[in-house]
């Protein structure tokens, strides 16, 4: 009986350590100024929306990737340029940068999921 026992809480505990390792982009995410971002599958990849403030309904850039770490392209809507991007998930935390010179100089900025 304790041995049936143990394994199903063993197996339970990878079930779940799979599924927080996940780790999903998608989802909306409040940035420091308040203005909310969106991030949805699109064609293998997921991009972002500005739904709030001056640039609202911009694409912010689409990044691909899993399990909490993404690449792509981040469109810094103030400059008018594009970058390259990654995307790092955390919990509740998106950590977004957006990079020259092949990812020797980075700019980021950390969201809160909502």
């Amino acid at each position: 009986m304790f041995r049936k026992m143990s394994m199903a809480v063993a197996a339970a505990t990878l079930m779940t350590g799979a599924a927080l390792a996940a780790e999903p982009i998608e989802g909306t995410w409040k940035r420091s100024n308040g203005t909310l971002i969106q991030y949805a599958a699109s064609g293998g990849q997921f991009c972002g929306t500005v739904m709030t403030g001056e640039y609202k309904g911009k694409s912010i850039g689409c990044m691909a990737g899993s399990g909490g770490s993404y690449k792509g392209k981040v469109n810094k809507l103030d400059e008018g340029k594009t970058y390259s991007g990654k995307a790092s998930v955390s919990g509740n935390t998106l950590s977004l940068s957006g990079c020259v010179l092949g990812g020797i100089i980075c700019k980021s900025e950390s969201l809160a999921r909502q």
